[in-house]
């Protein structure tokens, strides 16, 4: 309950934040302003993988729920996982039409409403599908390669100018709110959420835990270092592509931040093989 209430508080602020003051407009317009000047080659590939990313998303998530569903029988939870998938994907399409144009702040930047992504949404959600129907051995190596999928999926939207910053942070956090109470049903359903705990199988080395903490702190160095470059001082320079990288830094931590929260949440919450049941 407290993680989906945080995943809701946050999604508000970054609304409060990034779209009703003219310093969050401004943070996220530049960002977006800035992608222009990478547009190029790692456009090209931007774009080729966005128009890939639904059939991607679909096929990835549909081959291993329907895999598991299958050889372990559990259409229950195969059913949660997809209503939640299906749920935050609605939601996404449901906050655009809803929420209100971007008010002006004295910002050059389109009103219409972007936020959240619903790319990255899709591949969110689609990532934390497969995340839920894995046996809990499995859940760090498929949390870590779902939350680079998911975040791979913002940064290409933001690459391809397709969206803001905030846009790719809203979308995660839109998915946690619908995907962790789908998590917690899907753990009270019998003995097969059990474990023996980290380290004891490939999939639950501690090493999926590691890498996105080692990759969220390198990130926050850049966006630090980005940030201070432009920041008032006698070394401030005009900003060329600063404000894009403190914007991929941004989706880079929020998306690794949440993979490893999420990773963690569940497999505290998982039983341990050796445990009486509860």
């Amino acid at each position: 309950m407290l993680s989906t209430l945080a995943c809701i508080a946050g999604l508000v602020a970054t609304y409060c934040f990034f779209v009703q003051t003219a310093t969050g407009q401004f943070i996220d317009e530049s960002a977006l302003a800035e992608a222009v000047e990478i547009h190029g080659p790692a456009g090209k590939a931007a774009t080729q993988f966005l128009d890939l990313l639904p059939t991607i998303s679909l096929v990835m998530a549909a081959v291993v729920v329907l895999f598991v569903t299958v050889i372990r029988r559990h259409w229950a939870e195969a059913g949660i996982a997809v209503a939640a998938c299906v749920s935050a994907n609605v939601a996404t399409q449901v906050l655009k039409d809803l929420l209100p144009p971007r008010p002006d702040k004295g910002v050059l930047t389109l009103e219409l409403n972007s936020l959240p992504s619903g790319h990255t949404t899709l591949a969110a959600s689609a990532a934390a599908a497969v995340f839920l129907m894995a046996s809990p051995r499995w859940r760090p190596m498929a949390g870590f390669i779902g939350g680079s999928f998911a975040i791979a999926s913002g940064v290409s939207t933001l690459i391809n100018q397709w969206h803001r910053p905030a846009d790719v942070v809203a979308a995660f956090l839109l998915v946690g709110a619908f995907m962790i109470p789908a998590g917690w049903l899907i753990l009270r359903r019998g003995s097969w959420n059990e474990w023996d705990g980290f380290d004891e199988h490939v999939g639950s080395a501690r090493i999926w835990l590691t890498l996105p903490v080692l990759i969220g702190l390198a990130s926050a160095g850049v966006a630090v270092y980005s940030l201070i470059r432009i920041a008032p001082s006698p070394w401030q320079e005009a900003s060329t592509t600063n404000y894009f990288w403190a914007g991929i830094s941004l989706i880079v931590i929020a998306g690794y931040l949440a993979t490893v929260a999420t990773t963690s949440l569940f497999a505290f919450a998982a039983r341990r093989r050796d445990a009486p049941l509860r």
